[in-house]
């Protein structure tokens, strides 16, 4: 699947080096409204970093990460409120409620969700009192996706985001996913869960691994 014309968010021959190890080079990737890039490989390939790099919280040794043509460097306060980068720690403030931690990001982004409405997304309306403090790792990671839908983004950077979710909740992560694709938003996802998503294009990021020729995207 092409990424679809109007906005497109790319990478281009793009290079990370963290510490002073090559983790990839000659890396390309394209997405455009409706899209989803799963992005798999060994670990220690690069999938986190990547997501890193595509929120502009990494900058990399080479190529550029680019929005509308634009590099996301030259403006990274507008990068940053047009995406929501879930990364594999889940914070919670230990002695606020669900509900009052999810208010506060709400009101980090742009809030046009409803608090209520994005915990009943997740099947975690049930959380809303519950203290961060008392909260099972699979409840933190339920509690902090439905910061997805209480402040809604362009663009979703998800790193392994069903770890500690039972099959309930993992459906409803792919519901979410799909009514944010629907409305034109994209979707990069590591995983090593083979999630299965309408569509979606792979990108196997050991193909890049240590090799500064490696060039363009995967299938």
């Amino acid at each position: 699947m092409a990424p679809a014309s109007g906005t497109l968010f790319t990478g281009h021959d793009l290079t990370c080096i963290r510490g002073e190890r090559l983790v990839f080079a000659g890396l390309d990737f394209a997405l455009g409204a409706g899209d989803a890039l799963l992005l798999v490989g060994a670990n220690g390939s690069g999938k986190s970093s990547l997501l890193r790099l595509m929120a502009g919280l990494l900058r990399p040794a080479a190529g550029a990460v680019r929005w509308s043509g634009e590099s996301i460097a030259a403006d990274p306060e507008t990068h940053n409120a047009r995406l929501h980068y879930v990364g594999h720690l889940d914070p919670a403030k230990a002695a606020l409620t669900v509900n009052e931690n999810l208010s506060f990001w709400a009101r980090m982004g742009n809030g046009s969700g409803t608090v209520a409405g994005a915990l009943e997304s997740f099947d975690s309306a049930s959380l809303a009192d519950v203290p961060g403090r008392f909260l099972s790792a699979g409840q933190k990671r339920r509690a902090n996706l439905a910061r997805l839908a209480a402040s809604p983004a362009t663009l979703w950077l998800l790193d392994e985001p069903t770890t500690a979710l039972d099959a309930a909740a993992t459906d409803c992560l792919m519901a979410a996913i799909a009514r944010h694709r629907a409305d034109g938003g994209m979707v990069a996802i590591s995983t090593h869960a083979g999630l299965a998503l309408d569509g979606a294009r792979f990108l196997d990021l050991d193909t890049f691994a240590g090799r500064p020729d490696a060039a363009g995207a995967a299938p």
